[in-house]
């Protein structure tokens, strides 16, 4: 069995993916396999120095996060540029690593976490989707506390995404973060049970 995990910025998706693993789920991170073709070597990178100029490489021939991102900030013809370089890549990446642990692990669940997974309309590819949730006051207030951010600032962020409810109403499953962590781990455990992988 494999599903999609999705959440909203400082949702607390990352402590979620983490309890599945310790239960023995297998773990495909979209974010690691962003920073793995970012890697010096790697066709993509190449691909992006190609489109982007010799400057967002550091010395040592890795990636120059802060001068991409002064190059794709406020220019979104720029940052579709690099979507479609590394996008197809990275979902490539994860159908391939998903195809590989069904075939070797065909008991595990396997558990892509996806943070745009609606957003970039991924949940096809899924038995199933998991959304861990906090409304959006809950997920504003924890944005501003983790990031530094100001009200103004966190709604911003908040605006880039698909918003929460919308996910809500989409979902299979559904993991309300909004609690303290024994009451989410009590979701995933039951959620584990009902899925008969204990």
């Amino acid at each position: 069995m494999n599903i999609g995990l999705t959440g909203g910025i400082a949702s607390g998706k990352s402590s979620v993916s983490k309890l599945l693993v310790s239960l023995g789920a297998i773990l495909i991170d979209a974010d690691q396999i962003a920073r793995e073709v970012m890697l010096p070597g790697h066709p993509v990178l190449a691909a992006v120095t190609k489109h982007f100029g010799q400057v967002v490489l550091l010395e040592d021939g890795s990636l120059n996060r802060k001068k991409l991102g002064e190059l794709v900030f406020n220019h979104p013809d720029q940052l579709q540029a690099l979507n479609q370089i590394t996008h197809p890549a990275i979902r490539q990446e994860m159908r391939d690593r998903k195809h590989k642990f069904e075939e070797q692990f065909p008991d595990r669940l396997i558990v892509a976490d996806i943070p745009l997974l609606y957003e970039s309309g991924l949940e096809d590819g899924y038995d199933q989707i998991m959304l861990v949730y906090v409304p959006r006051e809950v997920q504003l207030e924890r944005l501003m506390k983790r990031d530094g951010l100001n009200k103004d600032q966190a709604i911003l962020r908040l605006k880039a995404q698909m918003d929460i409810e919308e996910k809500k109403q989409k979902a299979d499953i559904i993991i309300d973060n909004s609690g303290d962590f024994e009451e989410t781990k009590k979701q995933i455990l039951a959620f584990w049970r009902d899925t008969g992988l204990s």
